[in-house]
C-alpha cells in the first residue's frame, strides 16, 4: 500500500514565509514615516534596492524562454504600470494616513476585486455562496473602517480610499496577467513588470524631487534596504518557489496568514491599538476571501 500523500512542508514554509515577509512592508513604511520621509522618496529608495535583483531574475528567466510576441512588450509595460507601480504608490500614500492593520484588511479584498472585474468585463457570474462571501468581506472592512473613522476622521477616509485604489490596481494586474503568465511564465512576467515599476518609481522621484536624499535619515536607508530585499524581492521568490511545489490553490489559502502577521507586528512593533471592531472585521474579511478564493481556484 502506498503511503498517504503529505503536503510539501518546504513549499508550505516558503509560501507562509513569503506572505509574512511581504506583509512586513507596511510596518517598515510606518516606521520610516516617523523620520519625516515622504512616500515618493521612500518608494524610490525601495525600488533602487530591488531593481538589481529584478534585473537578475529577468536575465535568468529569459535564458531559455521563447521570444516575446508582438504586443507583449506593451502589455508588460501596462501591467507593470498598473499593477506594481500604481499599487505601490497608492499603498505608500495611504499608509501615511491609516494604520497598518486597516491597510492590510483593505488589501485583503484583492481576490474579491479580481472576481468583480471578471463580472464586469467577462460576465463571469459568481455563485450564490460567493456573492454572500463578498458581502461578508466588505462588511468586515466596513466594521474596521468605521471604528478608525470615528477615531481619526478625515485622514482615515483619505487613506482608506488610497489603499483601496492600491488593491484595485493590483487586482487589475492579476486579472490582466492571466494570458501572459501562461505564455511567458510567472517569474519572467513578474521580473519584467517589476522592472517597469521600479523605473517608474525612480523616474517619478527624479522629476518631482520632493526631498534631497542626502537629508533622509540614516534609519530610513536601513529600513529601505530591508524593504527592498526582505519585504519585496524575497517574498516574490519564496512565493513562486512555494507555488511550484504545492500549487496555486493551497498557496492562496496559506498566503492568508500575511494579513494576520501584519496585525500582530503592528501590535508588537508599532503599538497600534487593536480593538474588538478590528478583530471582527479581520475575521469577516478572512472568511469571505477564503470562500471567494476557493471558488476561483476550483
Amino acid at each position: 500500500m502506498s503511503a498517504p500523500h503529505r503536503p510539501d512542508a518546504i513549499g508550505v514554509l516558503l509560501v507562509a514565509g513569503g506572505a509574512i515577509a511581504f506583509s512586513g512592508k507596511a510596518i517598515i513604511v510606518k516606521l520610516c514615516y516617523r523620520h519625516g520621509v515622504d512616500a515618493v522618496s521612500l518608494l524610490a529608495l525601495r525600488m533602487v534596492v530591488a531593481l538589481p535583483f529584478f534585473a537578475a531574475m529577468a536575465v535568468w528567466a529569459a535564458r531559455r524562454a521563447a521570444p516575446l510576441q508582438p504586443g507583449d512588450r506593451w502589455r508588460i509595460l501596462a501591467l507593470g504600470a498598473c499593477g506594481y507601480y500604481l499599487a505601490s504608490l497608492f499603498d505608500f500614500l495611504g499608509l501615511a494616513y491609516i494604520s497598518a492593520t486597516l491597510e492590510r484588511i483593505i488589501l485583503y479584498l484583492t481576490p474579491t476585486l479580481v472576481l468583480l472585474i471578471g463580472v464586469l468585463l467577462a460576465r463571469r457570474w459568481p455563485s450564490r455562496l460567493q456573492w454572500i462571501a463578498l458581502g461578508v468581506s466588505y462588511l468586515g472592512v466596513a466594521l474596521a473602517f468605521g471604528h478608525d473613522l470615528r477615531v481619526d476622521g478625515e485622514g482615515t477616509l483619505i487613506g482608506s480610499v488610497l489603499v483601496f485604489c492600491s488593491a484595485l490596481s493590483y487586482a487589475a494586474y492579476l486579472y490582466g496577467s492571466g494570458e501572459l503568465v501562461g505564455r511567458i511564465g510567472a517569474v519572467r512576467l513578474t521580473a519584467y513588470a517589476s522592472i517597469v515599476a521600479s523605473l517608474l518609481c525612480i523616474g517619478q522621484y527624479l522629476i518631482l524631487r520632493p526631498m534631497p536624499l542626502a537629508s533622509v535619515a540614516r534609519e530610513v536607508y536601513a529600513f529601505s534596504l530591508l524593504n527592498g530585499t526582505l519585504c519585496t524581492v524575497l517574498p516574490v521568490l519564496a512565493t513562486m518557489m512555494g507555488i511550484r511545489r504545492i500549487g496555486s490553490g493551497p498557496a492562496a489559502q496559506i498566503g492568508m496568514i500575511g494579513p494576520v502577521s501584519t496585525i500582530i507586528l503592528s501590535l508588537l512593533i508599532l503599538h497600534e491599538p487593536m480593538g474588538a471592531w478590528q478583530v471582527a472585521g479581520t475575521v469577516l474579511v478572512a472568511a469571505g476571501v477564503l470562500v471567494v478564493s476557493r471558488g476561483r481556484v476550483g
